[in-house]
């Protein structure tokens, strides 16, 4: 049996590694990872090239800027278990279920949005979304339109759209969101009917 503090020496020797690679297939700049973390640039240079080790407090707000689960920056090994263990998080006041294990990429999360968020706050970013509504009606507000979305409903738009969307204020609304950093698109096989009210701007 190997020794644990061999195995974490390990694991720790490829945090650098993998930080670096993900921000760079994120296109992002360090200056830019600094200023969404409040982490020194010359911090994320050393994390990077493994001359500082990582800590938790480094690693946490990293995690956040990127969206992804610690586990994928620290490479936590895969157990048997095939339970996917979901963390929700407050995000602006919705909960936020992370749905995807491996960072970059296509992201999916499940969000409840409570009936506070109601108004509308249209922002825009680099990337594609592609949005499902579970339960309850969620407002979309995008570009010049403003529609509602029932069960079963689908969006997809580009996110350098201005755009925003939430509860209604009647209800509270889970949705399923499918984010692509870089403008990943979903593919679909089959489309809904003629009738279905699927928005595609």
């Amino acid at each position: 049996m190997e020794d644990p503090g061999t195995v974490i020496a390990a694991a720790l020797e490829h945090v650098g590694p993998r930080l670096k690679q993900l921000r760079q297939r994120r296109g992002i700049t360090l200056t830019g990872l600094a200023a969404s973390t409040g982490i020194s640039k010359s911090t994320l240079s050393r994390l990077e090239n493994g001359q500082r080790r990582p800590t938790l407090e480094l690693l946490l707000p990293l995690a956040h800027a990127y969206r992804v689960p610690l586990d994928d920056l620290v490479g936590a090994p895969d157990v048997a278990d095939p339970r996917v263990r979901l963390k929700p998080r407050q995000h602006n006041g919705r909960t936020v279920i992370p749905l995807a294990r491996h960072p970059g990429g296509l992201q999916a999360w499940k969000i409840v949005i409570p009936t506070s968020k109601n108004t509308p706050e249209p922002g825009a970013h680099e990337g594609y979304e592609w949005l499902y509504v579970i339960s309850g009606h969620m407002r979309l507000v995008l570009a010049g339109h403003d529609i509602v979305l029932g069960p079963g409903e689908v969006a997809e738009f580009d996110t350098h759209v201005p755009h925003w969307f939430g509860s209604t204020g009647k209800e509270p609304a889970e949705v399923l969101s499918v984010f692509g950093p870089q403008g990943e698109r979903m593919h679909t096989r089959a489309r809904p009917a003629p009738n279905r009210a699927t928005t595609q701007p």
